[in-house]
């Protein structure tokens, strides 16, 4: 049997984590369940992770780069309205395309609230600071105060969040579809209240 690289392996183990979590919760991803979903052996996922905090650490790190990702690829180098348009469809389509990593995000939050380090916040504050550098960079030439930004970037978020909720919680693709067209419609009649 071929040597897998520990780079390797340990982005086995992230992915394999994020499915486990997506199917069984952060409670039911066990050490063991995560391994044989990698396809490696057990004593292979504690040589690479230390803990199963420091495994779910790496799943944070991940989330927040898929989410960074997402968010730089819908930058569509517009005005405002159009930007933020566009980074809101885009979070919509890859929750709808990567539901796994939609229900492991819910998932460790929701853990993450009850840990003392609270690492979701992480996730969120670097998401924002993307987003927000994203909208900023789109407002450059407009009379836009950076507290507008700030909203903006928060009703964004706050948006795709609630549109997520609503995905996993019927899974529904057709239904999810014409819905993202009513929270993008909320989102443009915000912008033109907040913008007018």
């Amino acid at each position: 049997m071929a040597r897998v690289p520990a780079a390797e392996r340990r982005n086995d183990l992230v992915n394999a984590a994020i499915q486990v979590i997506a199917s069984h919760g952060v409670d039911g991803a066990t050490t063991r369940r995560i391994a044989e979903q990698a396809n490696a052996p057990l004593a292979t996922l504690h040589y690479c992770f230390q803990s199963k905090e420091l495994l779910f650490a790496a799943v944070f790190e991940r989330l927040a780069e898929r989410y960074r990702e997402v968010l730089v690829a819908n930058d569509v180098h517009g005005d405002v309205s159009a930007t933020a348009r566009a980074i809101l469809r885009g979070l919509m389509n890859w929750y709808l395309k990567s539901s796994d990593f939609a229900s492991a995000t819910i998932e460790l939050i929701s853990w993450a609230q009850r840990t003392r380090e609270h690492p979701a916040e992480a996730v969120y504050n670097a998401a924002f600071k993307v987003m927000r550098s994203i909208l900023e960079r789109a407002a450059s030439g407009q009379d836009i105060a950076p507290e507008t930004i700030d909203q903006i970037t928060y009703v964004v978020g706050a948006l795709s969040d609630g549109y997520v909720m609503n995905w996993l919680t019927y899974a529904d693709r057709a239904q999810a579809a014409r819905q993202a067209e009513v929270v993008i419609d909320v989102l443009d009649a915000w912008l033109a209240a907040k913008l007018a």
